[in-house]
């Protein structure tokens, strides 16, 4: 079958070459009905853009990498999709890795983006210190932002939710639904995310008079499974009960309905992310939702702009999603 050419789109669309290369390249200014009428031609003809011809024109490729610790979270699901989703409103592509909570991996995953010339890369770090010096060394090579964790001491451009302020509308919350006791279940202090959020909540716990025992604050893993051992764990019930993710906040719940402990009347549960089995769970959890289209779009526009003398460090207010796992109402 023979290839469409940029003059049939041109002649289709009533405009020039020139034109249709503005339109299609995204430089240039171009009218909106005009970028419309060349986009339905080309749409139309099934016309594609020669993407080697174009990286070898330009030097780009028109794909950015994506690197996170672990596809099989939802969580990460939905915030690749939110990335991929803003990309192709730019006309590119994502390249998707997988670093399997292994900054090992993660090494040779960002190695292989830049092999592939991707135009920049963005990356969670599955590890707060150990995934450090591949994310620099791919950060001095080519444009690079880190989203939801990041590594201390490294020179790129983040974006993400306030882990702090988080917990603390999470502690508030609690608190008005009679809560003065919380233990907190959460990840091992590996990233980021997990450090912030415990000391977010020891903060807030403190500042409101709300009792932690040492025994109260257990770590493992952002899994349903660990979730439900964290239950069986605790020595006695406090009043609440604090999960770093919704994983583990499903675990809990679940845990505590096969020990036929009432959620929340006897202990209110919540979770972090608001993942879409958060609202199925039984029962629903309230949780605290990241905005991901907001992060996705921040982290796009940070890729390129990347160059610039100073780093963006751009947190993100969460919104707190009140459902049937806690008691107080949500607030007018």
């Amino acid at each position: 079958m023979q290839r469409v050419t940029i003059a049939e789109v041109a002649a289709r669309a009533g405009v020039s070459t020139a034109t249709v290369s503005r339109v299609l390249s995204g430089r240039g200014q171009v009218s909106e009905d005009m970028a419309r009428r060349v986009r339905r031609a080309a749409e139309d003809l099934g016309y594609q853009v020669n993407s080697i011809a174009r990286a070898l024109r330009d030097g780009r490729t028109g794909t950015v990498g994506m690197v996170v610790p672990s596809i099989t979270n939802p969580f990460f699901t939905s915030l690749v999709e939110s990335v991929e989703h803003v990309l192709g409103q730019e006309g590119k592509e994502l390249f998707l890795c997988d670093a399997r909570s292994d900054p090992r991996i993660e090494a040779r995953r960002l190695a292989s983006l830049v092999a592939r010339n991707v135009d920049g890369i963005i990356v969670s770090p599955s590890h707060g210190t150990e995934s450090g010096p591949a994310v620099q060394e791919t950060a001095d090579r080519l444009p690079l932002v880190q989203l939801d964790r990041f590594v201390a001491g490294t020179d790129t451009d983040w974006v993400g939710v306030d882990d702090i302020a988080a917990m603390r509308q999470v502690v508030d919350h609690l608190h008005a639904g009679g809560a003065r006791s919380a233990a907190f279940v959460g990840s091992r202090l590996t990233n980021s995310s997990s450090e912030q959020r415990l000391d977010g909540f020891r903060r807030r716990a403190a500042e409101t008079g709300l009792t932690v025992r040492d025994e109260w604050i257990l770590l493992g893993d952002y899994t349903v499974e660990w979730g439900e051992e964290a239950v069986a764990r605790l020595p006695d019930l406090p009043d609440a009960i604090v999960c770093a993710d919704d994983l583990i906040a499903l675990g809990v719940t679940r845990a505590c309905r096969s020990h036929g402990i009432d959620v929340p009347a006897r202990v209110q549960v919540t979770g972090f992310d608001n993942i879409e089995f958060a609202r199925l769970g039984e029962p629903a959890l309230t949780t605290v939702d990241q905005p991901r289209d907001q992060i996705a779009a921040e982290a796009v526009r940070l890729l390129g702009a990347a160059g610039g003398a100073s780093r963006a460090h751009i947190s993100l207010v969460p919104r707190l999603v009140v459902r049937d796992s806690t008691r107080a109402k949500e607030p007018r």
